[in-house]
This record gives structure tokens, C-alpha cells and sequence, in this order.
């Protein structure tokens, strides 16, 4: 087997990629090594390639929504085999004996490692995770469009999770883009009465066919007095700044505000928008393994996959620069042509 994995890399903070080969060493034995056949370009590799999070080392290999076939095996991984269809998300590792980790919430390991952080991602010919956060892909999923849902799709499953969410309650999506048009599609097929927020009523028709049952106008502050009190759990998946406590308002008591969308200014947010309603503001970073196979035979079942646009991993530069103009619609994927 060869070490050499051949790639694009980021050699300085927001340069176009270049091809670049590296030696990735021996093969540890919880280690598994995937020949990657598709990988989805998310709105986090590219804040990683302009080091927007301040932890980037370069060069950087990105790309963390990997779909491929397991090419080679380290001696201690369990439940998988070689030639099977897997997927790889945000993280790559994880300690495995801390509570987070024994207790079956892996993605919030301290000692979390990021597929695309400090390890190579998978804008290359194959990638490289430990066993545990190695995904198998059920009978039925789409691979060409199954990517993203490992990253932007367990971003928006998980807070059904994490909240109790089931089919009596009503929820609301803040964003209709990469990651809120999953959300629609999840929280509809999850049996959920959704809301969307939306100001374009050129885009109402196309937001009802992803999942939405209403849209509420997000500039109309009668639209928002009219529906006061009226949902369990709004997921903004937006990096912008709003009137939060305006979205507070929305949510009936013991309600949540839950944020997917890395808005990098503070929250302006009221206490007694909080206080008078034992309402809640909480995040999630993408999932645990058991979250991530749980979404997968979930997508499966529900025949849930994300609209991808596909380009080919070689034309990589005009594929990002297609996500940077917003062009996408609504997620881009790269298809292996090394």
C-alpha cells in the first residue's frame, strides 16, 4: 500500500488551492484509510483555508464531507470491511475514554480532532479517520449527493436529538440555504409542522417544496406578533448577526433558540426574554458517531438527500470561488478525477 495521497492544499491563508502530494506514514492500527469517490465543499473549508477561525496550519487540506470506499484496514478496527461504501464528517478522531466519549457524545471530546485541522481533509485521492467516526453508508442513500449530510445535514439533525423534538412539536428554520434547506427536509420528514423565515416571496414556492408548511416574512413585525408563542424550537443556521430577541418572542415557554450558524459577534440577547418564558439559547457542533448513523439510515429510509451542484475535484478553484459569490445551489460537491 502507498503512503503518498495526492490533493489540493491551501499553502497560505486565502490562496487558491494547489496540488500537493504528502507522505501520510504508516497506516495506526484504529485507523482507516478511505479511497475518496465524492466530497462536498462546505462554508467551513473555506473559513479554515482563510484561517477565519485563527487555528489554521498550512498547508491545508480540506474538505470534510468525504463519501468513499474503505481501501485499507489498521488491525484493531471493528464492524468494517475492506471495499465498503463509508462516509467521513467534521471530526477524525476523538479520545475515546473521556465521559463525553463513553458516554456517546464523541463530537464534544476536548481532544476532538477536526478531519480538516491539524489532519488532512478529503479534497484528495483518499483520507485517512480513525474507525469509530467512520461512517457506513446504508442501502438506498444517493452517494453522489450523501456528502453533505455529513456535515451540514448532522448539523441540522442534531438538535432534534438533543431537544426531544418529536411530531407534535412545531418548529422554525432561520436560513434557507446549505444548511437550512436539510433542515426543512429533515424537520418535515421527522413529522414536525415547520416554519420557514423568509423575506423573498420569489423563492416561497421552492422553500414549501423543501419541507416548509409556512413561511414567515423575517422583515414583518406584524407576521412576528401575529405568531408570538407559537414554536418549540427555532434553528438559525445563518452567521449574521439578527434580532434575536425578536426570534425569542416566537418561541413558547420552555422553548429553545437553538444556533447552528457560526455568527462570530456576540448574541445580543435580553435576560428577560429568557427569564419570563424559562426559554433557552443553545448550539451543537455536527454529531457523534451513533448521531451520524442515526441521521444516515434516517436519510435513507426518507429518501433525504441535499441539491448539489457537481463540478469535478480538478476544476476545485472554480468550485469555491462558485460557494464564495453565494452561486451555490445549495450545496457543492466534488467528484474524485485524480
Amino acid at each position: 500500500m502507498s503512503n503518498t495521497i495526492r490533493a489540493y492544499a491551501a499553502q497560505q491563508a486565502g490562496e487558491a488551492l494547489e496540488r500537493y502530494d504528502f507522505d501520510a506514514g504508516a497506516l495506526k492500527n484504529d485507523e482507516v484509510e478511505v479511497k475518496v469517490h465524492y466530497c462536498g465543499i462546505c462554508h467551513s473549508d473555506l473559513s479554515v483555508i482563510d484561517n477565519e477561525w485563527g487555528f489554521s496550519k498550512y498547508p491545508v487540506v480540506a474538505g470534510h464531507e468525504i463519501i468513499g470506499e474503505i481501501v485499507a484496514l489498521g488491525e484493531d478496527c471493528k464492524g468494517l470491511s475492506i471495499g465498503q461504501m463509508v462516509g467521513v464528517g467534521w471530526t477524525a478522531e476523538s479520545c475515546q475514554h473521556c465521559n463525553p466519549c463513553i458516554g456517546g457524545h464523541a463530537n464534544v471530546c476536548e481532544q476532538a480532532k477536526a478531519t480538516i485541522a491539524g489532519h488532512m481533509g478529503g479534497f484528495a485521492d483518499k483520507v485517512r479517520a480513525q474507525w469509530q467516526w467512520v461512517i457506513p453508508m446504508p442501502e438506498g442513500v444517493d452517494l453522489a449527493k450523501a456528502g453533505p449530510l455529513l456535515c451540514g445535514g448532522i448539523t441540522v439533525f442534531q438538535p432534534l436529538l438533543q431537544h426531544g423534538i418529536n411530531a407534535s412539536h412545531k418548529v422554525g428554520v432561520i436560513g434557507v440555504g446549505g444548511l437550512g434547506h436539510m433542515a426543512l427536509s429533515f424537520f418535515n420528514a421527522w413529522g414536525c409542522e415547520v416554519t420557514a423565515f423568509s423575506s423573498n416571496p420569489d423563492k416561497y414556492e421552492a422553500i414549501k417544496e423543501m419541507g416548509a408548511h409556512q413561511i414567515l416574512d423575517s422583515t414583518d413585525p406584524k407576521a412576528f406578533k401575529n405568531a408570538k408563542s407559537s414554536l418549540d424550537l427555532i434553528v438559525s443556521t445563518v452567521n449574521v448577526p439578527l434580532d434575536w430577541n425578536a426570534y425569542l418572542g416566537l418561541l413558547k415557554p420552555q422553548g429553545k433558540l437553538h444556533v447552528v450558524g457560526a455568527v462570530l459577534k456576540p448574541l445580543d440577547i435580553q435576560a428577560f426574554a429568557l427569564i419570563s418564558g424559562e426559554k433557552g439559547v443553545s448550539g451543537s457542533p455536527t454529531g457523534s458517531p451513533v448521531q451520524l448513523r442515526t441521521m444516515m439510515e434516517f436519510a435513507a429510509r426518507k429518501e433525504i438527500s441535499p441539491i448539489v451542484e457537481e463540478f469535478a475535484m480538478s476544476d476545485i478553484n472554480a468550485a469555491i470561488q462558485h460557494v464564495r459569490e453565494g452561486k451555490a445551489r445549495y450545496r457543492v460537491v466534488l467528484k474524485n478525477d485524480f
